[in-house]
């Protein structure tokens, strides 16, 4: 086995499909090297152009490697092709924005990004950095390395030398990169657990981390299941549930129990799950192993704890399938509840009423996003303001723009440091 090198998996079929540079420590010290040494003529000239130029190469990259992202992360083909439109949305965002001189960067970034949107989140890193004058390093998940590691080599080629530079590798890279006496400010999206970890090896480098959640949606009685059940069902199980501001579980009160339950299940049930690159697929595969024995391990053991699995499960076959699940008769001394699962598995609790909903959601150690649902938006509004959420919504569930700024509160909080 030839250790420089990093194997990156088909999660459809569970096969590698190429291998990527396990950088190190050298490596590490090169790219922030260059970075450093790129970065005072960088801040000194007018970007706006560059970042417009970063939009085109982001879009025009789209038809070579969407289907290089689907293969590596799972998701339908069409999905992988909005990550790109998405991406070169940022850009031009950032190319139109007139930031005040006071925010211009002092050096290099170490941006560290995760595995389940590795473009629009790496676009999302990139395009502020290089818009307030930093240069960056820029380290991809080892799960999803392959389509980072391409399109930052196109985007070199309309960028000075020095000012990106992407190093693929597993584990100790990011400890490596974040803690170089050379990075300037550490910007981490990921886990919470990582992000701790990220936290403490970044020492007294400035820092930003935006980590987990487990997101809770209340249904108010009185409501509609038909008229919810198509919004809330995709808000949890996108991208095969694997977002950090998915519904990650639903607090059904009185009445709406039943008819919840039996939307969504019908939902799930008639969702086509299936390989990204075949046409019709809704719902790709779990994009690792690790990921997927943990999401059927949380629904065994919930069923075990006396939930009701109505519909979903592990698939049969090659690669990491897992249809989704819905878990009737869940309640909050399940981990599938508490805990973070981040995949396509959605517990739906039973509450006599609002307040004790309330009081569950809020029995929480994370506060990214949460919803309401219910015919009186008014009413709805009242019960949303209750929650402990950093983004809250009513009839829908958050979804980032490019002028909203990320808000958390608790193990979800945005932290900055310096």
């Amino acid at each position: 086995m030839d250790h420089r090198m990093l194997a990156v998996e088909d999660p459809a079929t569970g096969q590698r499909i190429t291998a990527v540079p396990n950088a190190g420590p050298a490596d590490v010290d090169k790219a922030v090297r260059a970075a450093a040494d790129a970065w005072p003529a960088w801040r000194a000239t007018d970007r706006h152009a560059a970042l417009a130029s970063c939009a085109v190469v982001v879009e025009e990259a789209a038809a070579v490697l969407a289907p290089v992202l689907t293969e590596e992360q799972g998701k339908p083909l069409r999905e992988a092709k909005a990550e790109f439109t998405k991406a070169a949305a940022r850009f031009r965002y950032f190319a139109r924005s007139r930031l005040e001189p006071a925010v211009v960067g002092d050096g290099p970034v170490a941006a560290i990004t995760p595995w389940n949107f590795p473009v629009q989140l790496a676009a999302a890193k990139l395009a502020p950095a290089f818009a307030a004058g930093h240069t960056v390093v820029l380290k991809p998940s080892p799960r999803t390395p392959l389509t980072t590691l391409h399109l930052g080599r196109m985007l070199t080629e309309v960028l000075p030398p020095g000012v990106l530079t992407v190093l693929t590798g597993q584990d100790p890279l990011g400890e490596q990169l974040v803690a170089h006496p050379g990075i300037r400010k550490v910007d981490f999206m990921g886990s919470s657990a990582t992000g701790k970890q990220v936290a403490a090896a970044a020492g007294w480098h400035r820092l930003t981390l935006e980590v987990g959640g487990n997101d809770p949606a209340i249904v108010l009685p009185g409501t509609d299941p038909a008229a919810i059940a198509e919004r809330l069902f995709w808000s949890a199980f996108a991208n095969c549930g694997q977002i950090g501001m998915a519904v990650e579980r639903v607090y059904a009160v009185g009445s709406a129990y039943d008819g919840v339950v039996e939307a969504l299940a019908d939902m799930a049930a008639n969702v086509v799950v299936g390989d990204g690159r075949t046409p019709g697929t809704q719902i790709g595969p779990v994009n690792n192993r690790p990921r997927y024995d943990r999401v059927t391990g949380l629904t065994a053991e919930a069923r075990a704890d006396g939930a009701r699995i109505v519909t979903g499960g592990p698939l049969e076959g090659p690669g990491y399938f897992f249809a989704p699940a819905i878990l009737a008769e869940a309640h909050d001394g399940m981990r599938v509840v508490i805990e973070e699962q981040f995949g396509p598995v959605l517990p739906v609790v039973r509450c006599s009423t609002v307040d004790e909903a309330v009081g569950l959601a809020n029995a929480t150690a994370f506060g990214l996003c949460g919803s309401v649902w219910g015919a009186d938006e008014e009413y709805a509004a009242e019960v949303a303001a209750r929650l402990g959420c950093g983004t809250v919504r009513v009839n829908e569930h958050p979804a980032q723009s490019a002028d909203e700024p990320f808000a958390g509160s608790r193990w979800s909080a945005l932290a900055i440091r310096g």
